[in-house]
């Protein structure tokens, strides 16, 4: 199952050529991560963060960037989990404009780490049957 969310793209979110600075996409991106754990797992990322003690950070990022967004314009992402292992997940973005332009596309492999000692551990249980019941190709 894919997630999706929208959102408009704000003034200081452009550069002085009048489009989105290509780092703001990587905001993005993590924003709409962070949403996506209460739509695919049914836990907000800020309690998994702050209760489980456990995170995802990105250890492998790779995007393309095929269209320009611009100032005013709405950003629609489509993210999934294409793929999840014992401690890591791979995760794939999709952005359209308002004129359903495929504008940008990347993909983030994260891993579950401990937050008191950030070591790699194995995604619990509960979460892998969650993020493997969403998984989508």
């Amino acid at each position: 199952m894919a997630a999706r969310f929208s959102r408009r793209i704000d003034f200081p979110m452009v550069d002085l050529a009048g489009i989105v600075y290509y780092p703001i996409y990587w905001d993005l991106a993590h924003r709409f991560f962070e949403l996506s754990w209460e739509e695919i797992c049914g836990i907000d990322y800020p309690k998994i963060l702050q209760e489980l003690k456990l995170g995802f950070p990105a250890v492998k990022n790779e995007c393309e960037f095929l269209a320009p967004l611009k100032y005013g314009d709405i950003v629609n992402c489509k993210i999934w989990i294409s793929e999840v292992g014992n401690k890591s997940c791979t995760w794939k973005y999709e952005f359209e404009n308002q004129h359903k332009q495929l504008v940008w596309k990347a993909t983030v492999v994260t891993v579950c780490v401990n937050m008191d000692t950030f070591e790699s551990i194995k995604i619990p249980k509960n979460l892998v049957e969650s993020l493997t019941s969403n998984r989508h190709d």
